[in-house]
């Protein structure tokens, strides 16, 4: 029998490929490197893929801007577990190559955002190149069209290329959070530490809108750890709101945030409830916004209506 089909930003040797072999069913499944993020995901919506891992979030450079956007603009797919992988990059040129002989650097634009300093002060004469991946940035230096690379030791070691250093990033500590998405499905069950990302609509013709949605969340006791603003492309002005709260659709008190979200906003998106990989523990919940407490509040008013006050 055929294992899970995954794709992935390629070429092989990006780090979306190092995270992806993370996963227990990826040594037994299809690993389908894409040339784009937009690429790996609609393979899943049109079930060339079961799955697709992407780059969401880095801890230096913040939200992927593509991921989120295709999310958005798309049809509909789910996110189902997250991925923290650290980020370790090298500086690779073919055998032979000096540090004061390069003048084309090729690098993801993540990649260089987050070596901009090491860049600036070991080749300051340099052309820094944007391309589509890591892993292309050491493809197309082997090739011979830069003279040297921002890439992944995976990645440099495959194109056969030398490695002049490593661990060049301004932020040693730097992570990057992927996705694992597929066509919409019921959720993974609630682990009691579990992340919620959504993307909410807010009606720009009223006062207050943003802090509404904020609202919406703070009275439920729901801790939201990232806000994202993205522009819609209607119009100058438009934007929607990337939300990544601490909780799960199956609990109570989410469930009814997300109604209210539902209520208030002009469009709301969800994304997936999912086990969160790593990070802070979940701050709890302030007095009385527990599950439990809101289970007690509904079997109260259910006796209320039903005539039988305690």
């Amino acid at each position: 029998m055929t294992g899970t089909r995954y794709s992935y930003l390629g070429p092989e040797g990006t780090f979306s490929e190092e995270a992806l072999r993370t996963l227990p069913d990826a040594a037994d499944g299809a690993l389908l490197p894409a040339r784009t993020v937009p690429e790996a995901l609609d393979a899943v919506r049109t079930n060339d893929a079961d799955a697709a891992l992407v780059p969401l979030e880095n801890s230096v450079g913040g939200a992927v801007p593509v991921t989120i956007d295709d999310l958005a603009a798309g049809s509909p797919l789910q996110i189902v577990r997250e991925v923290v992988l650290p980020i370790r990059f090298v500086f690779a040129a073919r055998p032979g190559t000096a540090p004061a002989d390069v003048r084309s650097v090729a690098a993801h634009p993540q990649a260089s955002a987050q070596c901009r300093e090491w860049l600036r002060r070991t080749v300051p004469d340099a052309t820094v190149v944007d391309v589509l991946s890591n892993a292309t940035a050491a493809v197309r230096t082997a090739a011979g069209e830069y003279d040297a690379a921002l890439s992944t030791p995976l990645a440099a070691r495959r194109n056969g290329l030398e490695l002049l250093a490593e661990g060049v990033a301004d932020h040693p500590d730097a992570m990057t959070r992927f996705a694992v998405v597929t066509r919409p499905a019921p959720p993974p069950p609630p682990t009691g530490n579990d992340v919620t990302t959504l993307a909410v609509y807010i009606r720009h013709d009223q006062v207050g809108a943003l802090l509404a949605v904020l609202t919406e969340l703070a009275v439920r006791g729901i801790n939201m750890t990232r806000i994202e603003s993205r522009p819609t492309g209607e119009r100058l002005g438009r934007y929607c709101f990337f939300l990544d709260c601490t909780g799960h659709v199956a609990d109570e008190r989410m469930g009814a945030a997300l109604a209210g979200l539902h209520r208030i906003c002009a469009d709301v998106k969800f994304f997936g409830s999912y086990p969160r990989a790593g990070g802070e523990p979940p701050v709890p919940p302030p007095a009385g916004m527990a599950d439990r407490d809101f289970a007690d509040a509904t079997a109260w008013l259910d006796r209320i209506r039903a005539g039988k006050p305690d």
